[in-house]
């Protein structure tokens, strides 16, 4: 049987990204889990650990598969490290992890300012306020949808965006694979080709795994299944 996989929620938004795309795999007999990170950010530093640990609880030391989107991508090494039993990971349109640096180390100049103008007290506003409400609606045009979402979208603070990952030696410790959603991720994808992950592409957007579930699940479950048979052949 298939293990569980762990749907990780980037830590700008929340777990209602993954909520239409979670039932989709349900679905089709796979079993999912969904932490919520969203109380990670109220609590002060570090940001990171209290996210690990909300991934690592929701997996209660099972094996598992960690698929994270967005944001999520740099979590996955040290969730896994802490974890110590995932059989494979999965990025979706997601940055790839860092260990040792901030994300204000890898990012664009440019978005740096952006987020920096936008924080007020050290806090920037909800994720789904960045664009304006014309911007969200385009990704996201059913009302009721697009409501959820925002509703579950936390202010952020900026102190989380200055904090190192952890270092990770040996990462990573079991096969990865990435699905781009959106041509933001192009970067990503392509640093993960030149390790020879397994790489998907859709003509998606970034939050495709919310309005287009049923788009996303095949590349998605196809990616799943490859990384098991790698795990497989490999013995790891």
């Amino acid at each position: 049987m298939a293990v569980p996989l762990v749907l990780v929620h980037s830590p700008l938004v929340g777990p209602a990204t993954w909520e239409a795309l979670a039932a989709v795999i349900a679905g089709r007999d796979h079993e999912v889990l969904a932490p919520d990170l969203t109380s990670s950010l109220t609590e002060g530093p570090p940001y990171w650990a209290r996210q690990v640990d909300a991934i690592t609880h929701s997996a209660a030391g099972r094996r598992v598969m960690l698929v994270g989107h967005s944001g999520a991508g740099p979590l996955l090494a040290a969730a896994g490290n802490a974890l110590g039993r995932v059989v494979g990971y999965v990025f979706v349109d997601a940055g790839l992890p860092i260990p040792g640096q901030s994300w204000m180390e890898t990012a664009p100049p440019a978005l740096v300012q952006q987020l920096r103008a936008m924080a007020q007290d050290g806090w920037l506003p909800p994720w789904s306020a960045w664009w304006g409400a014309d911007g969200l609606a385009e990704l996201l045009p059913d009302q009721g949808v697009r409501e959820r979402f925002a509703a579950g979208c936390p202010r952020v603070p900026m102190a989380m965006f200055e904090e190192a990952q952890p270092p990770v030696p040996g990462w990573p410790d079991a096969p990865c694979a990435y699905l781009r959603l959106s041509g933001a991720y192009e970067e990503p994808a392509e640093r993960a080709r030149e390790l020879g992950w397994p790489v998907a592409e859709l003509a998606s957007h970034h939050l495709g795994v919310l309005t287009d579930p049923e788009l996303v699940v095949g590349p998605l479950l196809e990616l799943v299944r490859r990384l098991g048979s790698n795990r497989s052949r490999t013995g790891r």
